[in-house]
């Protein structure tokens, strides 16, 4: 091994140490109480504004950063927008081996969600309203996250979760995740696409 590729790879170590894996939640910081972070069209200081996150909001996801790195792609009313990463703190897992909480999922076309909180989780659609379910295992890989859900004795639903973009065929927003939800019911099974979101601002 010689002494130049050494050098080369202790040089590379900073910067792969610094990786990281998006979407990713994020926590607003070092904002004033009385002032805002503001939510740009472009990632620059001089883009329109498009909306605001608040100065203590939580659960902020970026979806992956401009090429400088120093804005974020995070969610706006109806599509998507630029923050300043100099105001966000990274939001680590409690456990790597568990999904982060909190993260919905949800489709269009029949409408459904699922909400995974940090105590409980629960399955909602116009026909059914809202409904608890148990989470009866959980896989966290590099790629995505894989839950399997309880609804009742023969009730059971399992979202394969995928980091990928996705939309939801409603608004020009982009999600960072894409999933598939397979449930086997009683009266028959299917399996149904959408998008999940670490968002919950």
């Amino acid at each position: 091994m010689t002494r130049r590729f050494l050098i080369g790879v202790l040089c590379l170590m900073p910067a792969l140490a610094m990786a990281q894996t998006f979407p990713a939640s994020y926590a607003v910081s070092g904002v004033g109480a009385k002032d805002v972070l503001n939510i740009r069209s472009d990632p620059s200081a001089q883009a329109e504004i498009m909306g605001e996150i608040g100065p203590y909001d939580m659960n902020v996801e970026v979806l992956g950063l401009s090429p400088d790195g120093k804005w974020g792609k995070v969610g706006a009313r109806e599509g998507n927008g630029w923050v300043s990463m100099a105001y966000l703190d990274l939001t680590e897992p409690e456990d790597p081996h568990t999904v982060q909480r909190p993260l919905s999922c949800f489709g269009t076309e029949p409408f459904w969600s699922v909400s995974l909180y940090p105590r409980g989780a629960e399955y909602n659609s116009p026909d059914t309203g809202a409904v608890p379910m148990g989470v009866t295992h959980e896989g966290v890989a590099a790629e995505g996250f894989l839950i399997q859900l309880e609804e009742g004795p023969s009730l059971n639903r399992t979202l394969i979760i995928r980091r990928a973009a996705c939309s939801d065929g409603m608004s020009d927003r982009a999600f960072g995740f894409s999933t598939l939800m397979f449930t086997e019911a009683p009266d028959g099974n299917s399996a149904l696409p959408g998008c999940c979101t670490l968002d919950h601002r």
